[in-house]
């Protein structure tokens, strides 16, 4: 038996004196052997995509049978359009069932890629000869990306993400994966497999001897493997070879022996030599499973050809690759060129002296290290040294933008796609929001025609599963009037727009339907205030009925206070956008007061006996009504202002009730008195009277403290309410001091806990009072005047009118107000 240290001493590595070779230079062909001329490759390699184009070039077989779905051979024509541009992929779903899908990725450097081109430009038969996607999508029930489902589409190959772990088979089974890359690697002495194979292929130049030469030592290599593993823990792939036997069979018929076939080496052993009778193969493929499908072309990235990804087929670096196969001669030193004006372009100080040097160093390594000719490592080596100057910082933008890349296919219109597809297209197109692999961030004017229209196609397509964008916070503006969004297209949302065109045509008609249709199935009120805000923003009036009578409906028969109480912020924000938008919201209104009118009825019941985790849960509850209640606070009419005040007084009556409660949870109370502290509806001799009866000696340590989180915890500005108003913190100060010894520890965690939350400026403040004393003197020790007040760092005793006053000009030129017009008062208390 051939061992596999021998199959390896087979394969031809790199000559250092030819490496470099450009490879375009001009050799010799050696007559090709006889056909069928089995041309085993590694899926994504640029050493293998040459050497088939070296190959093809000398056989010019009439046919060329390519490892993929039959289903595709239709599609084949399209890879000449020159609206397809690689990375791009085969895509096959269940036409019932698209979220069952796979995925057949090509990039410009893959072999099969280039086979397909070569077919097409010198007119010769192409196929397809993998085992059908009918058959192969049924085998499972749930397939993911061609790769992450156990067999990535090209199925298993040297160095394709063999060996990573246990795998799947097609029927689910777990199965303990050999990687021919790394055992072909182990036996040349490489700990790397990576790099075995740039030193064997990735560094042959072409031209270099008989182009089938490599073939037949892959080959070899291959069959002592298969002697030895056998399938190596891939059960699916004996079907596969036999249907690709069959293939080759039936082209032998047509062609006679003047065939290439192009498929992964793994599977070459099992294609040469004695096959398999005609009837064994046929007994392996009878009784399938299969499932009807539908192919198209679309478009790829290559983070998606990165073996991090998830892809089983996957490679490390399939920019790096790109480059190898684009570049015509000296890589390395347009490698670094590339490398230099990325940098630059992000401000970094690189020179020509850096490109000089680096290339320099980077060959050094390679002849220390024994290679051929500089590869990733030693480039990488050589940037970090060189201009990164020592730092993994910028050395990872370079793996993010080169090493990786960011590139994103295209395919033609005349590709299938179903009718969703097209409509989303045609949208992207006109509203110029163009598909892009980089990460974007849009900031959208709503009251700009086109930027509404964007804002309204993303939220229609949110509400259908395909998360193109990212609502994110919007730059330089907190008004309703712009939107932020973080864009990134994913070749998986392909397959989500196919999974969407169940529900309709367009992208307005299926948001539509999916809105209805979520809205009769949703049994939790917030979830129906959700999709109620959601339709809104998605501007789908059309669903807006169903979705508010089963929003009336579900009001009515939920009677949990915290149900309400979630449901009711969405709702408000929905009326606010609402206003922004044009877009009417009468009945939405009806139904907000509605659900605020039943939350004062049931909120301060509902506040009582409740534990430490139920008390915070509900503070977080009375804080969003707050919140709600104050957007409803939008009088549009005389009967909406009578509405709206109606309410908040109601409002301001339940949070009273609140805050005397001893009942009452104390983080409670503390947050009613704050809230209506913050409204004016609490003057600061009550607030500091409801403050020293919480604060009193008679209460438990804890629930004086809970009180203080409550009054002075999670709101932005607490901090400076203590800052401000010095009786407060006078009356906090006082109580923490009294705190006996033995319960100090069981409330120390809950004041950490508060005032860890104020900024360092304010906590360093507040820290200064308090060692002074709040009524302690103000300017360094000497005594203060009789009836001056103590001021707080950087703050005068009293307002300035004078100053205050000052502004005014200034903001009756920002408002657009007359200033004659306004309103005068006495400038002095």
């Amino acid at each position: 038996m051939t061992s596999a240290a021998d199959a390896t001493a087979a394969v031809p590595a790199a000559r250092p004196d030819t490496a470099a070779r450009p490879t375009g230079a001009p050799n010799a062909p050696s007559p090709p052997p006889r056909g069928p001329w089995l041309l085993g490759v590694r899926h994504h390699g640029p050493g293998s995509a040459r050497a088939v184009r070296e190959a093809l070039d000398a056989a010019r077989p009439r046919a060329v049978l390519i490892e993929g779905p039959p289903e595709g051979d239709a599609l084949l024509p399209l890879a000449a359009d020159p609206g397809m541009r690689p990375p791009v992929a085969l895509l096959a779903h269940v036409r019932d069932d698209p979220g069952r899908a796979s995925f057949w990725p090509l990039a410009e450097f893959s072999p099969e890629w280039v086979a397909i081109r070569w077919a097409l430009a010198h007119d010769a038969a192409v196929r397809f000869v993998d085992l059908p996607a009918a058959h192969s999508l049924a085998a499972r029930e749930e397939r993911t990306e061609g790769g992450a489902d156990g067999e990535d589409g090209h199925g298993p190959v040297p160095g394709a993400g063999l060996g990573e772990g246990p795998g799947e088979d097609g029927d689910g089974t777990a199965a303990l994966r050999v990687d021919p890359l790394a055992v072909l690697a182990d036996a040349a002495g490489y700990d790397d497999p990576e790099r075995w194979w740039e030193d064997v292929v990735e560094h042959r130049a072409a031209g270099e001897g008989d182009a089938f030469a490599p073939f037949q030592a892959v080959a070899d290599a291959m069959t002592a493997l298969r002697q030895e593993y056998g399938d190596a823990g891939h059960r699916l792939d004996p079907v596969r070879e036999a249907h690709m036997r069959l293939q080759l069979r039936a082209a032998r018929k047509e062609f006679g022996d003047d065939i290439a076939v192009v498929c992964g080496a793994w599977h070459v052993p099992a294609l040469t030599g004695r096959p398999p009778a005609l009837t064994a193969d046929r007994a392996l493929l009878k009784g399938l499973p299969k499932v009807r499908t539908e192919l198209t072309w679309v478009p790829w990235t290559h983070r998606r050809l990165a073996r991090r990804s998830g892809y089983g087929a996957g490679i490390d670096s399939p920019g790096w690759y790109g480059h190898l196969f684009d570049a015509a001669d000296k890589p390395v030193v347009r490698w670094m060129t590339k490398v230099a004006g990325l940098l630059r372009d992000e401000d970094r100080p690189v020179s020509s002296a850096h490109v000089i040097e680096a290339v320099r160093l980077a060959e050094a390594l390679a002849v220390m290290r024994g290679r051929p000719l500089a590869g990733l490592t030693e480039t990488t080596d050589a940037i970090r040294a060189v201009m990164c100057e020592g730092s993994d910082v910028p050395l990872s933008l370079v793996h993010d933008r080169l090493v990786v890349g960011d590139v994103l296919g295209e395919v033609p219109d005349e590709a299938p796609a179903v009718p969703l597809q097209r409509d989303l297209t045609r949208q992207q197109r006109t509203l110029r929001l163009k598909a892009e692999a980089a990460e974007r961030e849009w900031d959208l004017d709503l009251r700009k025609d086109t930027d509404a229209a964007r804002s309204r196609l993303l939220h229609r397509l949110r509400l259908l599963g395909v998360d193109w964008g990212e609502p994110t916070a919007s730059r330089g503006s907190t008004g309703t009037f712009r939107e932020g969004w973080r864009l990134r297209w994913e070749p998986e949302l392909s397959v989500r727009v196919a999974e969407a065109g169940i529900w309709g045509t367009t992208v307005l008609a299926a948001a539509t339907a999916k809105a209805e249709s979520q809205a009769v199935s949703a049994t939790a009120l917030a979830d129906i205030t959700a999709l109620a805000e959601r339709c809104l923003l998605a501007a789908l009036p059309d669903a807006l009925p169903v979705v508010m009578r089963c929003l009336a409906d579900r009001a009515a028969l939920d009677s949990d206070v915290g149900h309400l109480a979630q449901a009711l912020p969405a709702l408000a924000r929905t009326l606010r956008y609402g206003d922004v938008r044009g877009t009417g919201t009468a009945a939405l209104t009806d139904v907000a007061v509605g659900l605020a009118e039943r939350i004062c009825v049931g909120l301060p019941p509902a506040c009582t006996g409740l534990d430490a985790e139920g008390a915070a849960e509900m503070r977080g509850h009375l804080d969003a009504v707050h919140t709600a209640i104050t957007l409803l606070d939008r009088p549009g009419g005389e009967r909406d202002g009578d509405i709206s005040g109606a309410l908040r007084a109601r409002w301001a009556q339940v949070l009273g009730k609140l805050a005397g409660r001893d009942t009452v949870a104390g983080v409670i109370r503390g947050r009613a008195v704050r809230l209506l502290l913050d409204d004016g509806r609490l003057d600061e001799e009550e607030t500091a009277r409801l403050m020293g009866l919480a604060l009193s000696p008679g209460n438990p340590p804890a629930d004086a403290a809970a009180w203080i989180e409550g009054f002075v915890g999670g709101a932005s500005g607490s901090g400076m309410l203590l800052i401000h108003d010095q009786r407060l913190l006078g009356l906090v100060d006082a109580w923490l001091t009294g705190v006996p010894p033995d319960a100090f520890t069981d409330v120390l965690p809950l004041l950490r806990r508060t005032f860890s939350a104020y900024e360092a400026g304010v906590r360093r403040t507040l820290g200064e009072l308090v060692r002074r004393g709040p009524s302690g003197p103000a300017d360094g020790g000497r005594p203060r005047a009789a009836g001056t007040e103590v001021a707080a760092p950087g703050f005068g005793p009293a307002l300035d009118p004078a100053r205050a006053d000052a502004v005014l000009p200034v903001l009756h030129l920002l408002l657009g107000t007359d200033q004659e017009d306004a309103p005068t008062e006495a400038t002095t208390p």
